[in-house]
């Protein structure tokens, strides 16, 4: 298996998409999509420029899509969306080098103070709501359908690292316990999932094993012997290349792709197994479920006015029309409400924890 640091950088998203994407998902994104008259706002304002996006590949879909409403009235601003990871992403926004940074988590406190010693200063925006799909081939009939938090650390945690056979997970099953689907078979584990650069990484392990690996005294981390990539498609692939495959990845890249994929039901606290639906994502029912966000650079923003129309329409109905659209599912009246007053108000810092 390769390890995790072996997963290559991505600049683009390349996934079956919504017709919606088709035409944007290139090398690299530039949405500057033709109209008749010059863009601008009601005004009549016209805007030229660049505006630079870059960070969370789970994101970049939407950010993909409110980009390409953007040309329509503003033809000469050029949109560039790419999609490395929320870790790269922040590192090239706390440099001052991007506009926005798309994240699939909330900025950390080491990347704060990266901001800060910087002196950049930034607007955080919740503008959906993910959740991770934990998934293998249709074709595995070798494993039970729904997993438990135990399941999944015995499968992948920092305690499984040389299992290559589903079955090798069966002795920590049993001393972690509470298990659904164990014994495991004795069958092939081939496991694909985000490298450390993703923030799907970095959910997922803060949502499932994290828990479990304090207390077991261990580093809450992944094995590190799998293959990682920042790149989704890449992933999907690599799940789909084995009958008894092990993965993970947003709902988003799961449901384009469902039949490539089987995704596993998973158990929350109450031990009730819950398949990922955008219904039991919103309502907090599915387990592995996390917010999804912009952070904007509020100086960039000052100096860039084609900057606050590009958020302004992100947060507006037409372009929150477009999670859904996308795969993802969209924010609750108050978590809109906050939203939407936190950028009116430009409200700078973080308010998640």
């Amino acid at each position: 298996m390769q390890d995790r640091h072996g997963g290559s950088d991505r600049t683009t998203t390349r996934f079956k998409a919504p017709r919606l994407l088709t035409a944007l998902l290139a090398l690299t994104m530039l949405a500057s999509a033709c109209g008749e008259n010059g863009g601008g706002d009601a005004a009549g304002e016209e805007f030229s420029g660049n505006i630079v996006v870059s960070g969370s590949s789970t994101v970049e879909p939407i950010s993909i899509a409110v980009a390409e409403l953007f040309g329509e009235d503003a033809p000469d601003v050029n949109v560039s969306v790419t999609g490395p990871g929320t870790g790269d992403g922040f590192e090239q926004f706390c440099r001052g080098e991007t506009d926005i940074s798309d994240a699939s988590r909330a900025i950390s406190e080491e990347e704060i103070a990266a901001c800060e010693a910087a002196g950049i200063e930034f607007i955080e925006l919740k503008v959906a709501i993910d959740g991770i799909a934990v998934l293998t081939s249709p074709n595995n009939e070798e494993v039970k359908d729904c997993l438990s938090f135990g399941d999944i650390y015995s499968l992948v945690g920092p305690e499984s690292q040389g299992f290559d056979q589903w079955s090798d997970a069966n002795p920590l099953a049993t001393q972690i316990g509470e298990s659904k689907a164990a014994p495991f078979p004795e069958v092939p584990l081939a496991i694909t999932g985000p490298g450390e650069e993703s923030g799907t990484y970095d959910s997922f392990v803060e949502l499932v094993l994290e828990d479990l690996a304090e207390e077991r005294e261990k580093e809450p981390q992944t094995r590190p012997d799998y293959q990682a990539s920042a790149d989704d498609n890449v992933i999907v692939q690599g799940i789909t290349g084995s009958d008894t495959s092990f993965g993970w990845v947003g709902y988003s890249f799961y449901d384009t792709n469902r039949e490539r994929l089987k995704a596993f039901e998973v158990a929350g606290e109450e031990g009730d197994c819950v398949a990922p639906t955008p219904q039991t994502i919103s309502n907090g029912d599915y387990p592995i479920s996390r917010p999804l966000f912009i952070y904007v650079n509020n100086q960039k923003l000052e100096e860039n006015p084609a900057l606050e129309e590009y958020v302004d329409l992100y947060l507006s109905d037409e372009g929150l029309a477009t999670v859904p659209q996308v795969g993802y599912v969209e924010l609750g009246d108050e978590d809109l409400e906050a939203t939407r007053q936190a950028w009116e108000d430009r409200t700078t810092g973080t308010r998640e924890g």
